[in-house]
């Protein structure tokens, strides 16, 4: 084994536990969408075009993608506490390479991710969520947002690298809640004016939602919809390798400035 994987690993311990001591956010961004899956699945099913049991199929593939995305928010909050309260700089002094600390968040996030997906599939199933599609699609489908989460968390390290202090990093964080609602995380584009319909379909979310929902087999990709939806596997795909490809560099470099 390398010395970077021998390092990222005993780093991936180290925010195992931190998350264990302080887990706050992983478990309120882990039990929001449980309580919005009773939210919009009962209180406001019936009153959407898709009312019932086929809202909350629509629904929980949305729930489990803004879950995914959370990652955006853990990550940014972490790097942020350790970036100010002195623990990044103590890293620095030690012989590590600069991509194991950064690199044993993000694996460690896409750990706690897995787990934490485990309630909220169980109460989709409660509520009469099923997977309708293949074992392998349904693997698939747990693949892309796995792979979305690393997305986002990379995304979310970046951003507490250079944030100005941890109440900084607070108040962004809570406008990560935004992504999924301009999105078809929740409700079809369909009914959305055309510039806001436009911007959704463009949104990351939207391509993995609707490359989830699809390969779960809980609805049909959209006609006419943009390319990442229209084609939401390879948008999926292409958003994610893309963003990961982008920001871990940029994360990784800004994390070895002093």
């Amino acid at each position: 084994m390398s010395a970077l994987a021998l390092e990222a690993t005993a780093l991936v311990g180290r925010n195992l536990r931190r998350i264990r001591h302080a887990p706050a956010i992983t478990v309120m961004t882990q039990t929001m969408p449980i309580a919005l899956l009773l939210f919009f699945g009962y209180v406001l099913g019936d009153a959407l075009a898709v009312p019932g049991d086929a809202y909350r199929s629509f629904l929980v593939p949305g729930l489990l993608v803004a879950t995914a995305a959370g990652g955006l928010m853990t990550g940014m909050f972490q790097a942020a506490q350790d970036t100010h309260r002195g623990v990044t700089d103590r890293f620095r002094t030690l012989p590590v390479g600069r991509a194991a600390v950064p690199l044993g968040q993000a694996v460690a996030d896409l750990l706690v991710c897995a787990v934490g997906t485990v309630p909220l599939v169980l109460a989709g199933f409660a509520t009469g969520w099923r997977i309708e599609g293949t074992a392998l699609e349904a693997l698939g489908a747990f693949g892309l947002l796995l792979l979305f989460r690393s997305a986002a968390t990379w995304a979310g390290i970046l951003l507490g690298l250079v944030s100005k202090s941890e109440e900084a990093a607070g108040q962004l964080g809570s406008v990560t809640f935004v992504l999924p609602l301009l999105s078809n995380a929740y409700l079809p584009t369909d009914g959305m004016p055309g510039w806001l319909r436009t911007v959704a379909e463009w949104n990351p979310v939207s391509a993995v939602a609707t490359a989830v929902r699809a390969l779960f087999g809980n609805a049909p990709v959209p006609s006419g919809a943009a390319w990442p939806v229209a084609h939401p596997v390879a948008g999926s795909l292409l958003w994610s390798l893309g963003l990961i490809a982008v920001l871990a560099p940029l994360a990784v470099r800004r994390y070895g400035r002093r």
